[in-house]
């Protein structure tokens, strides 16, 4: 890296409070299976705590070689669910406890344990074709095993633009979802749960990382961060043409790829490890800082984001930094696009609170948004079939389209629409969740067939 860029860096870092989102070690753990959780148990700890040992300590001198703050520093793991196969009983919350404590280990022993591994994701299972009963035990073992786990992250891949979307799997996920909203204090659980279509192999954000099959044996993934980075640029471009100010998103997000660039394959260098993929997407943040999707739509004209013309900018935007992010690095990979986590972005918040930003235009926003319906709650009686009736609609927008979405819902008890509750104390990415209004009307009859099956994959699978 030229010293210019260097220089632009370091000012992107103190005038705009960029940041590397995280840096996810990607693990392979199909050398675990074994006929019992707890022989299972045994080995993914092993291979974790090995595998992982200098991740924290090797991260912190990355972050003070570049001066580039890594604000996460997380695991992704082979998904649980092909494991599951290979043991005889179900006591699957055997191997999340497992996967808890090697990252309670590794922050034990790290030099800093404030700034340790956050999250381990890869509690997951791929159903959007095959749907096994050892899967359908996998799926039961959820609740349990993130109520008691601190670090642990859970998803379902229930649809694909190959297969089709499993209907039977969207029911019991939205059973999952509900339970987790009961049994763990605010909801908070439900965080920590994300179910999806198209999910990619890749990914290093939470809370839908897994380390997919066809990855190297060990890699490192980077996300990067930057909304507050080009809302600074939109706000300087006030009075140009669209074309003109796509140009300039592009170029500041090419300077943000190649620092995230820079840092993956120097982490990965000093690991001894593969580099896989930094991914695009601008990712928000709660902080009282501009790290906001919804504040740089709003600097683009929009009065107030999910009003009218919110879907034009958030395409613009997400246009420029991929081809920005694209011309960057030849390892793109992940999400890439940009994120529009309700609760961890407080422009979004407020614009809830406006009635700019409804579940509708929640929805309509992810056909061209990297991850789906993000980080919003709902009052914790919404029936089971209204949430899987709201898994369903975002599964159909990502098979129909062939790209992901995903939706991670918080049913939280004892809410009504328009209440905020905190969910901080538990992670400071969560921020705060408010919860948004549902249609009062019944989509239980949908799901209330003898067999639900597979809505069967669209036309544009056929690409052979």
């Amino acid at each position: 890296m030229r010293r210019q860029e260097l220089t632009e860096i370091s000012q992107m870092v103190v005038l705009d409070h960029l940041d590397i989102r995280a840096v996810t070690m990607g693990i392979n753990l199909l050398s675990c299976a074994s006929g019992s959780t707890k022989v299972v148990a045994e080995k993914v700890k092993s291979q974790i705590i090995r595998k992982a040992k200098n991740l924290i300590e090797e991260a912190d001198k990355v972050e003070n070689f570049f001066g580039l703050p890594i604000k996460n520093k997380r695991i992704s793991v082979t998904p649980i669910g092909l494991l599951a196969g290979s043991c005889v009983d179900s006591q699957y919350q055997n191997i999340a406890v497992a996967m808890d404590n090697a990252v309670k280990e590794l922050n034990g022993s790290a030099k800093n344990p404030n700034k340790g591994i956050t999250f381990i994701g890869g509690f997951s299972a791929l159903v959007d074709k095959g749907y096994t009963q050892t899967d359908r035990n996998f799926i039961n073992s959820i609740v349990e095993s993130i109520s008691q786990t601190s670090h642990v992250c859970s998803s379902m891949n229930v649809a694909s633009t190959k297969a089709g979307i499993n209907m039977e799997a969207v029911l019991q996920v939205a059973t999952v979802v509900k339970n987790l909203g009961a049994n763990t204090e605010k909801g908070h659980g439900c965080a920590k749960f994300v179910v999806f279509a198209n999910a990619p192999n890749d990914n290093p954000f939470m809370a839908g990382a897994f380390h997919g099959v066809g990855e190297p044996e060990c890699v490192i993934n980077v996300g990067i961060s930057g909304p507050s980075v080009i809302k600074r640029v939109v706000e300087n471009s006030r009075d140009v043409d669209f074309a003109t100010l796509s140009d300039r998103i592009k170029r500041a997000i090419f300077k943000v790829v190649r620092a995230g660039t820079l840092v993956g394959k120097k982490l990965a260098t000093q690991l001894g490890v593969d580099f896989g993929i930094v991914d695009l997407s601008l990712a928000p943040t709660p902080d009282p800082v501009d790290n906001s999707i919804a504040r740089i739509i709003e600097a683009m004209g929009i009065e107030s984001c999910g009003s009218h013309g919110t879907t034009a900018a958030l395409a613009l935007l997400i246009d420029a930094v991929k081809k920005g992010g694209i011309a960057a690095t030849s390892s793109a990979g992940g999400l890439s696009g940009a994120f529009i986590p309700v609760s961890e972005d407080s422009g979004m918040v407020e614009a809830v609170q406006r009635g700019s930003l409804t579940l509708d235009k929640l929805e309509s926003l992810t056909s061209i948004c990297s991850v789906g319906m993000d980080m919003f709650g709902v009052p914790g009686e919404t029936p089971v079939t209204t949430i899987a009736a709201i898994i369903a609609d975002e599964m159909a927008i990502g098979v129909i389209n062939n790209k992901t979405t995903a939706v991670r819902i918080l049913p939280i008890l004892g809410t009504k629409p328009g209440d905020v509750v905190d969910l901080r104390p538990y992670n400071d990415l969560l921020g705060n969740v408010i919860i948004m209004n549902v249609k009062p009307f019944s989509s239980e009859a949908f799901f209330n067939r003898l067999s639900l099956g597979r809505i069967p994959a669209p036309m544009r699978s056929l690409t052979n």
